[in-house]
């Protein structure tokens, strides 16, 4: 396997720096490992988002393990099935808990799943450090609880400040996952600042999560004749809207959040032309970003999206705490955790009061000829 250079340099800096360590809690904390543990949607129709994240937190670990470990201990990441249900994701916190004796959890992946477990992982004092669940709610009241991305009141932000700013938008159209805390959150962002910019929100359609056929809603968004269309949602959901969209001939530009990211897929006609946000671009000229990307090429012979990014980025992070503190207890990697400074491949990521990422850039991403490119950034100010 290649090795990100970057990151193997970092780990040196952390063996080198670090005694032995103290009054381990868990078995996790054993003599010859650190566990760590994993949970998202590995099969079902979000198994993109919870494999992706996986297979990058999987890299992580092995490139931490080559050089070292930590205090020569190498890191196991125990990894569980979500199945994108809240009941499973909740049993498979336990098992980690009480059955791996894992040390820290990065995850869960999406924001429903790690809402569910959060009350439990609050009680336990867990460390937690969720790659990717974007629900403002998820850090809230919740001092053991961090994540890697950006919120999805900050990215819907974004996404407005580019559809008024880039994309000159004066009308825009909202259609929105009842239920779903992701699509309701970043909606609602995403309206504040499009009017806030000067913007009219000509309407809005709703959907439910068994909904299949979008004919009916995009039938009115037609009617609406508005700039652009916000669509926050998953690539399971997204893709079949774009497709009926193309068919009915709607052509005001259709603009989304992370969820999208592999849309271009199996959506690459449906989607041509159209944008969203995330966490970082693969066609970015950055060493770090590309180091990463030929590493992860190496291994699972195809390029990374945002989730597995994040995932490499939070398993990085998250050494870098429990090295830091010099020890396996929850208190104390937590602390280090709140110091966290790491320059990832989804951009530095130091936490404000809440968990939350600081001041995290916006990747803005055209997607062109079934491949995602990188448009802009945008940093909300």
């Amino acid at each position: 396997m290649k090795k990100r250079v970057v990151s193997v340099l970092l780990v040196v800096m952390f063996t080198a720096s670090i005694f032995a360590f103290a009054g381990c809690s868990t078995s996790g904390g054993s003599a010859d490992v650190v566990k760590l543990g994993f949970i998202g949607p590995m099969t079902g129709d979000a198994a993109i988002y919870g494999s992706s994240a996986e297979e990058g937190a999987q890299l992580a670990a092995a490139e931490i393990n080559a050089a070292g470990g930590i205090d020569g201990k190498n890191i196991e990441l125990v990894a569980y099935d979500s199945k994108a249900d809240q009941t499973e994701a909740i049993n498979a916190y336990n098992r980690l808990r009480d059955q791996d004796g894992v040390v820290a959890v990065i995850g869960g992946t999406l924001s429903g799943e790690t809402l569910a477990m959060k009350d439990i992982m609050v009680q336990d004092n867990m460390p937690v450090l969720s790659p990717t669940a974007t629900a403002v709610e998820v850090t809230q009241d919740a001092p053991n609880v961090f994540r890697a991305c950006f919120l999805d009141d900050y990215q819907g932000q974004a996404a407005a400040n580019f559809a008024a700013t880039t994309l000159g938008a004066k009308t825009a159209a909202l259609l929105i996952g009842t239920g779903n805390p992701y699509s309701e959150g970043v909606s609602e962002a995403f309206k504040a600042a499009f009017t806030a910019k000067g913007g009219t929100i000509a309407g809005s359609e709703s959907y439910g999560t068994a909904d299949k056929d979008f004919s009916a809603q995009l039938t009115k968004i037609k009617e609406m004749n508005p700039d652009v269309v916000f669509v926050p949602d998953y690539v399971q959901t997204v893709g079949p809207i774009l497709q009926k969209a193309k068919e009915m001939g709607i052509t005001a530009k259709f603009v989304g959040a992370d969820g999208w990211d592999g849309v271009q897929e199996e959506y690459a006609d449906a989607a041509q032309g159209n944008y969203f946000t995330n966490h970082y671009a693969a066609d970015s000229p950055s060493e770090t970003v590309q180091n990463f990307i030929t590493a992860y090429k190496a291994e699972y012979d195809k390029v990374p999206n945002s989730f597995a990014a994040l995932g490499y980025d939070a398993v990085y992070a998250m050494v870098e705490a429990i090295t830091a503190a010099g020890s396996t207890e929850s208190a104390d990697i937590i602390t280090a955790l709140k110091a966290t400074d790491h320059p990832g491949v989804t951009g530095t990521l130091k936490f404000d009061e809440e968990g939350n990422p600081k001041d995290k850039e916006v990747t803005i991403i055209k997607i062109d000829g079934g491949q995602l490119k990188y448009d802009s950034t945008v940093v909300n100010k």
